[in-house]
C-alpha cells in the first residue's frame, strides 16, 4: 500500500520500535496516530497522540471511534514476563497472553471494519523469532507469540476479500529496552527494523524477516525436534 497519506494507527508508539515506525510513517508523509496506554508520553512532532490499553476492550474501541479515519494498523504494543509455562506464574502467563495475542485481536477486529470502509489498507503485527522457537525460558512470550503468528495467517485470508493485506514482522534481538540485557554486537537497530517494516507493508508482503536470526529459525521449521537429555 502506498505510505504517503495513509492513515496509520501504531500501538505502543511511546518507545522502542512503535516509536521509531510513527516517526518514520511521518517522514513517508502518513498522518499518524501514536497510540499508548499513557498518551502524554508521546513527544513526537507530527503525530496525533491516542490513548490506547491492547488489553482493555473499551479503550480499544473508543480509539477506533477517534481514529475512523484509519487505513494501515501497526499491532506493535508488547511485553515479556519472563514467565515459564509449568513453573511460572499462571497470571504472568495470561498477560503475556492478553498482551500479545488477544490485544492485536482485538484490535484488529476493531479495526478491520474501518480500514475496509475507507478502501482497503492493511495490518501490521508486530512478532519475534520466538513465533517458531521456544526455549523454556520463555515459554510463555514464545507461547504468545506463536498464537499471534496463527492470528496473522488466520486474519490475512480472512481479511483479504475485504481488500487489508496482513503482514507479519519477526525479529531477534533488537536495541530496545525488551533486549537491554542482550549485548549490543547481537541486536539489530530498532530503526532499520522499522525501516524494512515499512518497506514490506508498501510491497505486501505478508512475513518480513528482519534478521538473520529470524531467518535461520524461520529455515531451520523443518528439522527434526531433538529428544530432551537426561
Amino acid at each position: 500500500m502506498e505510505l504517503k497519506n495513509a492513515v496509520a494507527v501504531v500501538t505502543g508508539a511511546n518507545r522502542g520500535l512503535g516509536r521509531h515506525l510513527a516517526a518514520q510513517l511521518v517522514e513517508h508523509g502518513a498522518k499518524v496516530y501514536a497510540a499508548a496506554r499513557r498518551p502524554e508520553t508521546i513527544d513526537l512532532p507530527g503525530v496525533r497522540p491516542l490513548r490506547l490499553d491492547v488489553t482493555d476492550q473499551e479503550s480499544i474501541r473508543e480509539a477506533a471511534r477517534i481514529a475512523s479515519d484509519a487505513t494501515l494498523l501497526i499491532n506493535n504494543a508488547g511485553i515479556s514476563t519472563g514467565a515459564t509455562l509449568v513453573g511460572g506464574d499462571l497470571d504472568e502467563v495470561r498477560r503475556e497472553m492478553e498482551t500479545n495475542f488477544f490485544g492485536p485481536l482485538v484490535a484488529t477486529r476493531a479495526f478491520a471494519p474501518l480500514i475496509e470502509g475507507n478502501g482497503g489498507g492493511a495490518v501490521l503485527n508486530v512478532l519475534s523469532a520466538l513465533s517458531w522457537f521456544h526455549p523454556s525460558g520463555l515459554g510463555s512470550y514464545a507461547a504468545s507469540k506463536a498464537a499471534a503468528w496463527a492470528l496473522s495467517d488466520a486474519s490475512r485470508e480472512e481479511l483479504a476479500p475485504r481488500g487489508i493485506i496482513v503482514s507479519a514482522l519477526h525479529v531477534g534481538y533488537m536495541d530496545t529496552d525488551m533486549a537491554a540485557g542482550v549485548p549490543v554486537d547481537q541486536k539489530v537497530a530498532a530503526a532499520d527494523v522499522a525501516a524494512q517494516a515499512l518497506y514490506g507493508i508498501e510491497t505486501g508482503l505478508p512475513e518480513i524477516l528482519a534478521d538473520e536470526t529470524s531467518r535461520y529459525v524461520k529455515r531451520s521449521l523443518s528439522a527434526v525436534p531433538q529428544p530432551n537429555a537426561g
